[in-house]
């Protein structure tokens, strides 16, 4: 794909999956990663999706949604969590470069879904600025243990959901008002991205 016609919402979701499917079948094309592309961006950037994901090593999205430079505006944090800076970024790559849809990127086994869990449970709370990451994970603990949810997997839909719920209270106008929003979660072993929720593509798809 060339990035000289932004897609609508829905297209952009199916490129994503799309790429997904060739990275899981092991047949990925590696676009857009070529030296003659790479100066075509010289002049400045126009990504189709902003991907909020969690820092895990193992979540490259470039790869795993088998982009190359210039697709994606990614924002990585431990256990996909917001703050300020956080959600200015992702406002930028709405507002500013006219991404139609935003990307919750969770995964299983995830490292601060866990540790969050643990403190839940145990009071078991980490030393340092990883309290913090634990303390913004933790509301989506006690959600799910609410509705009678304790699987792991589960936990880690119901923190994707949360975040593209935040997300959009904390920034109604602009990425609600600009930008479709999906939340979606990777499994490490088969390489599979799958949709958790969705706000707002039908109605952005359509515009």
């Amino acid at each position: 794909m060339q990035n000289t016609q932004t897609p609508t919402a829905a297209q952009a979701l199916d490129i994503l999956l799309t790429g997904n499917q060739r990275f899981v079948d092991g047949d990925p094309e590696h676009p857009n990663q070529d030296a003659a592309h790479r100066a075509t961006l010289v002049p400045g950037q126009h990504p189709f999706a902003v991907v909020l994901g969690c820092s895990d090593s193992r979540l490259a999205a470039e790869i795993l949604f088998d982009r190359g430079l210039g697709d994606l505006f990614v924002v990585r944090t431990a256990g996909h969590v917001l703050g300020p800076e956080v959600l200015g970024s992702i406002e930028y790559g709405v507002a500013q470069l006219g991404c139609p849809l935003v990307v919750v990127l969770g995964h299983e086994a995830c490292g601060a879904v866990r540790a969050a869990c643990a403190t839940v449970a145990e009071g078991l709370t980490p030393a340092g600025y990883v309290r913090d990451v634990v303390e913004r994970v933790a509301p989506s603990v006690l959600a799910a243990r609410a509705v009678g949810l304790s699987e792991e997997a589960d936990v880690v839909n119901e923190h994707i959901r949360h975040t593209v719920d935040l997300l959009l209270n904390r920034s109604p106008e602009v990425v609600g008002g600009r930008a479709a929003v999906v939340g979606l979660s990777y499994h490490l072993g088969s390489g599979q991205v799958r949709l958790v929720t969705s706000r707002g593509l039908d109605d952005v798809a359509a515009a």
